[in-house]
């Protein structure tokens, strides 16, 4: 459902006035969401476990940001409360969410791990990272001055994972980056 809503708000003949920018969300997003499909069928059809490998490789670098990529084999602990494809999923979605913040793929991130957060929504670790994800995209629309939108993900990423000490005080340093920049600018 998720990917529904999204897709009607960055559809390009729901945006006429900015069709490219729109076009590029869309995209990003469906490209998220095959991402997360293809995690399931490949979880589903899996008949024993098998080690996730990285589409990137370390020597790899990203394009646009001229970031290194590198994939550390980080082991989610597999939660008892959930089935084995679910596990899977979340040590699958983890990967790649990793992959999408080093690559500064924003909104990538936040359809996947908002697509994770459908399938498991009382998962805590899986909240956590939808907060991750809002935060440091709010942080990047600090650097591209998209104030409202920042604060709007700001918000969101503190509604997600209220009991997050260190988020918070994450949040906070944005929120008050994002209240000198605007002071300055009405200056």
């Amino acid at each position: 459902m998720s990917y529904r809503r999204l897709a009607r708000r960055y559809h390009p003949d729901a945006n006429p006035d900015n069709v490219d920018w729109a076009k590029t969300r869309f995209i990003e997003l469906t490209q998220a969401y095959r991402a997360l499909i293809d995690s399931l069928s490949m979880s589903s059809a899996a008949a024993k476990p098998k080690q996730v490998r990285s589409p990137v490789t370390p020597a790899q670098t990203s394009q646009k940001t001229k970031i290194r990529v590198t994939r550390k084999t980080v082991k989610i602990q597999p939660d008892p409360n959930l089935s084995s494809i679910d596990n899977q999923l979340k040590q699958q979605t983890y990967h790649r969410l990793q992959e999408f913040l080093q690559t500064q793929r924003f909104p990538r991130a936040i359809a996947l791990v908002d697509g994770l957060v459908q399938r498991i929504p009382n998962d805590p670790e899986v909240r956590q990272w939808q907060a991750i994800a809002y935060q440091r995209w709010a942080h990047h629309l600090i650097g591209q001055k998209s104030y409202s939108k920042a604060r709007i993900y700001l918000k969101k990423a503190l509604k997600a994972d209220p009991q997050n000490r260190v988020l918070w005080t994450a949040v906070r340093r944005d929120f008050d980056r994002l209240e000198q920049l605007q002071m300055r600018q009405s200056i």
